[in-house]
């Protein structure tokens, strides 16, 4: 019985952690030097573009990446066989938006 329980708990820690180490292996630091995604953010945050800028980056998903930066989810996974896949953001997604709250600080809870 102790047996089935011990193999029963490792299963469950094995299948939990699994989300985790997924979420973390498919991050793309996001540059936010571009002027347009840095103002837009500043206005739809309610915050100072230089709050935003001095972030310089954020970390995000490859594939919300792919669609913040319009490059192919590929080539940045490409890009990460060699190192930290990187991209510049072009485009201000609400995705976008809360990783920046959230390095700021500034999410409501």
């Amino acid at each position: 019985m102790r047996k089935l329980m011990t193999v029963a708990a490792a299963a469950a820690l094995s299948f939990s952690a699994t989300p985790v180490l997924a979420q973390n292996s498919g991050l793309v630091v996001v540059d936010l030097t571009n002027a347009d995604v840095l103002n837009n953010l500043a206005q739809n945050l309610k915050v100072n573009v230089s709050d935003i800028s001095a972030l310089n980056n954020v970390s995000i998903p490859i594939g919300l990446a792919a669609a913040m930066c319009d490059v192919n989810a590929n080539v940045l996974a490409a890009q990460k066989k060699t190192g930290t896949p990187t991209c510049t953001a072009k485009n201000s997604t609400s995705a976008l938006q809360k990783a920046v709250q959230t390095k700021l600080g500034t999410v409501n809870q």
